[in-house]
């Protein structure tokens, strides 16, 4: 492959492709950020939150999804102006620093959530805001990728990202399970009966986001800033959301793939967010199995994102997600079904290979469709898809968890999310070129 400087602004992306150190590291960005929701959303804090800090798993169940549907909701509120506001300031890099600033802060502050319920809805406000903070900052972080890429390997270098964030995830993951959970003498002297091993692996997991995200700002490039004022950025960017918004037809099929996506993403990210209640509540894991089973699912992940990179670029976008999302649902009805653990497993490790792909063909299919002139705020839009009824799914879980008092129950709503986001995606055209 022949390196080519990159070009930045309108035609940059389209035939030229960034140098291999700016490629890696925006892909080591993936690496960076997924120990967020790998070790805080999914595994091992929101298990330590349902089972240790509230009154009990069922409530803290239902806490954890409104905070979850909290933080979405501003997501959905924030994240289309953000991205109009991104494409006339021109650069993204400040936006995303301001972010992952803000998500590491927050993060280290959940070092403080003692084992006691009084202490539930300071961890459930801080993980609010540093889910939020995550979730923003893929806005821009994936509408650079259009500038990195010609539009022939979008797929292949969306997927290697998500390959090395599930990697990153697998080895953070590593990393607590031998230093915090499963040591006799855990690391720093933290002592288990104040739960300080558990609490730890918040201000690990904001030190590692922090360090390994550096690299991006350093050598990736940004597009170059437009000059013009913050006053004027803002007023620009509504204007142009609402035009956006006023003429949606004119991007029909990005209208349409969005709404699909706005289903089988709610139902993908209340698989992610509860994955680990669900897996502590109904089947007893504990903490170390929690970690072993998250170490197992992510490299199954990473290795599914990893070969379906190639398959994105060869057979589209949309019928990769289509794959994909037809196999989570499948996987994850048997694990409704399943009762030991072992069955339990059987199903939860493949079903990782499909989750990958679902993502990663997510953003290469935005990043195609994309003008290139509304860029961050189409990949805005992108995360108002992804967020704007994400609220549903963690209040429909939690909701479906306390009417019935089972998480099987609650769990069973994510199927729907899924069948009915594969329906929406059937009619669209597909994008190749």
């Amino acid at each position: 492959m022949v390196e080519t400087p990159f070009r930045g602004g309108e035609t940059a992306g389209e035939t030229s492709i960034a140098p291999f150190r700016a490629l890696f590291a925006w892909c080591l960005f993936d690496w960076a950020n997924s120990a967020f929701p790998t070790v805080i959303i999914t595994f091992v804090f929101a298990a330590y939150f349902t089972q240790a800090v509230a009154a009990d798993v069922v409530t803290g169940t239902a806490q954890w999804g409104y905070a979850m549907a909290a933080s979405a909701f501003a997501v959905a509120l924030s994240a289309p102006f953000c991205g109009a506001m991104a494409d006339h300031s021109g650069r993204r890099k400040p936006w995303l620093l301001a972010l992952t600033a803000l998500c590491v802060a927050a993060t280290a502050l959940l070092w403080f959530t003692r084992p006691d319920p009084a202490d539930a809805l300071w961890a459930l406000v801080c993980v609010g805001v540093a889910n939020f903070a995550f979730e923003m900052g893929m806005v821009f972080y994936n509408s650079m990728l259009p500038d990195l890429s010609p539009k022939a390997r979008i797929g292949r270098i969306s997927g290697w990202g998500w390959g090395l964030g599930y990697a990153g995830g697998l080895v953070c993951l590593g990393l607590v399970l031998a230093g915090f959970v499963q040591a006799d003498d855990p690391w720093f002297g933290l002592a288990k009966d104040s739960a300080q091993n558990l609490r730890a692996v918040a201000p690990l997991t904001a030190v590692w986001f922090a360090v390994f995200a550096v690299p991006l700002f350093a050598l990736t490039p940004d597009a170059a800033a437009t000059g013009i004022g913050a006053g004027e950025v803002f007023r620009r960017g509504v204007a142009a959301l609402w035009e956006t918004l006023k003429h949606i037809k004119d991007y029909a099929q990005i209208a349409r793939f969005l709404l699909a996506r706005m289903i089988y993403t709610d139902g993908l990210n209340t698989l992610f967010a509860f994955g680990g209640i669900y897996a502590a509540g109904t089947f007893g894991m504990d903490f170390s199995e929690l970690i072993i089973f998250g170490i197992g699912i992510n490299l199954t992940a990473g290795l599914g994102a990893g070969l379906f990179a190639w398959i994105d670029d060869w057979i589209g976008p949309k019928r990769t997600i289509l794959i994909a999302v037809a196999a989570l649902t499948l996987f994850g009805g048997a694990l409704l079904f399943v009762q030991s653990k072992t069955l339990f497993w059987v199903f939860g490790l493949p079903l990782g290979i499909f989750v990958g792909p679902a993502q990663a063909a997510s953003r290469s299919m935005m990043a195609r469709l994309a003008p290139a002139r509304r860029r961050a705020e189409m990949f805005g839009l992108y995360a108002l898809s992804g967020k704007a009824t994400a609220f549903l799914g963690p209040v429909v879980l939690a909701w479906m968890t306390a009417y019935a008092g089972s998480q099987r129950a609650g769990m069973a709503t994510i199927l729907v999310f899924l069948i009915t986001g594969m329906v929406l995606l059937w009619p669209v055209s597909d994008s190749r070129c």
